[in-house]
């Protein structure tokens, strides 16, 4: 949160485990998968209200990173009365049955996915951005970085990370921040 607040954001993540932590992504794995996600949102729309609250944009950006993007799109469609832009970094819901209503979501969508991510691949992105514009939402950009893996925004993983691709995404980001929110 603290290079959002640097650029000039009010920045708050919500803690959805409440203090858990797990060191091995299997671990990761089994703990998203059982995310309750009634209480995720109650959770990440508390997160909403208190940015709202805080901040003298005109109005809230969620982002998200892998599961995280998942749910910031989520909590877009649910919070379509604050949330004005979403930006989920290689980001799909993977809950079987848990789909966000696009036809919900108002705010603009910039999607950052990796060119060689499995779990959320350019085709799912592509999907996405086909998803969005079919419920009537025409302010979409995704971009896809060919030469990249799942998690190349994450600096602490070397094997993935990509600086290139990385400053690319950020300075988009905050771009579109700043033209969606102020």
């Amino acid at each position: 949160m603290r290079p959002f607040a640097a650029e000039g954001f009010v920045a708050l993540a919500p803690d959805l485990y409440h203090g858990t932590k797990v060191a091995e992504p299997d671990e990761a794995a089994k703990l998203m998968m059982a995310l309750e996600l009634d209480r995720a949102a109650r959770d990440m729309g508390g997160a909403v209200d208190e940015i709202a609250a805080r901040s003298t944009g005109s109005g809230v950006a969620v982002v998200g990173f892998c599961m995280g993007g998942g749910l910031a799109l989520m909590l877009a469609s649910q919070r379509s009365d604050k949330v004005r832009a979403v930006v989920p970094f290689y980001g799909a819901a993977p809950w079987e049955g848990a789909q966000p209503d696009y036809s919900a979501l108002t705010g603009a969508v910039l999607g950052h996915y990796a060119g060689r991510d499995e779990s959320a691949s350019p085709e799912d992105a592509r999907a996405l951005v086909r998803a969005l514009r079919n419920a009537g939402n025409a302010d979409v950009n995704i971009h896809i970085y060919p030469e990249t893996d799942h998690a190349f925004f994450n600096d602490t993983r070397p094997e993935v990370y990509d600086p290139e691709a990385s400053a690319l995404a950020w300075q988009r980001t905050i771009d579109f921040l700043r033209s969606r929110i102020g």
